[in-house]
């Protein structure tokens, strides 16, 4: 098995295996892969006409999404676990991660243990445009007290917003921490930056889309993601200065109404927190999209 390094390079041939079938997770976009670098080593190699993507720490090695190819061969599944048990102490730290649901009984023939995990919450575009109706009453009444309250400026995002979006997140995660003293938490938002930061410097080489709010000259808000599908735009990051009443729900409602002919808009995991599912609730997803993780049988 030749083990290459991830790098940008190898873009045309992740998503020509990531085409093979269209998935609504976010984990089957490329651009999503690819910041995971900013914490992780990951590399891939093809294993018996699948790719294989692994993800490594000083925790271990696991798969962040299964083997891409034609079909799940047991083979190749078996080759994965061999190369990830070589590399991790603990082997219950070899796993795959982001398994759809309608995969995990191929898993099961196989012998393979499935966990859930938390699901991907999948919005309709069009309710987040225009945020009518009393179900977003509150939402649009804070976007509204934005708009009339400040003069701002809503455009894309330019390679020059770079130092200021940096900035930005670094007070958010400030105010953030004093909210929430959880280590785990913490080491989250930490590990956020690293991401954010592998995200803009290669903005320009990824197809991310992206859009920022400023007053008088300073970025007060970012948002971008990508597009995963023809329906589907994945939100990757929405930092807001917190200090600013409606700027969260105005940018969302903007960016959302830009973000057509897309249907859908997928708001990722709540990462298991309970305050983040709320806000994600809050929008009212069409459905939370399911997502396994899959370990050998003891």
């Amino acid at each position: 098995m030749k083990i290459h390094s991830l790098a940008l390079k190898d873009k045309k041939l992740f998503v020509r295996y990531l085409g093979l079938a269209q998935r609504q997770l976010a984990a089957y976009g490329f651009e999503n892969i690819y910041i995971w670098k900013g914490i992780f080593a990951i590399s891939w190699a093809l294993v018996r006409g699948s790719l294989c993507v692994f993800f490594e720490d000083n925790i271990g090695c696991f798969m962040y999404l299964p083997p891409l190819g034609e079909r799940l061969d047991p083979e190749a599944l078996r080759e994965c676990f061999a190369l990830m048990d070589s590399r991790n102490k603990n082997q219950e730290v070899s796993r795959i991660e982001n398994i759809s649901a309608g995969d995990i009984g191929e898993y099961k023939k196989f012998g393979y243990r499935l966990y859930e995990k938390p699901g991907e919450y999948l919005c309709q575009r069009s309710a987040l445009a225009g945020l009518a109706g009393s179900r977003y009453k509150s939402k649009r009444a804070a976007a509204n007290y934005f708009t009339k309250n400040y003069c701002s400026v809503y455009r894309g995002y330019v390679a020059a917003d770079e130092a200021g979006c940096l900035r930005l997140y670094r007070g958010w995660v400030a105010g953030r921490k004093r909210q929430n003293p959880d280590p785990l938490y913490q080491g989250m938002l930490q590990d956020s930056e690293k991401c954010l930061r592998l995200a803009l410097a290669d903005y320009p080489s990824l197809n991310l889309a992206g859009k920022v709010v400023a007053i008088d000259g300073q970025i007060k808000a970012f948002t971008f993601g990508f597009r995963l599908s023809r329906d589907t735009f994945c939100v990757l990051y929405e930092i807001t200065d917190l200090k600013v009443k409606g700027l969260a729900q105005f940018i969302f409602m903007r960016f959302c109404r830009d973000l057509e002919p897309c249907k859908y808009i997928n708001l990722m995991d709540d990462s298991g927190l309970e305050n983040l599912k709320k806000v994600k609730l809050s929008y009212h997803p069409l459905k939370i999209i399911p997502a396994y993780i899959a370990r050998k049988d003891a």
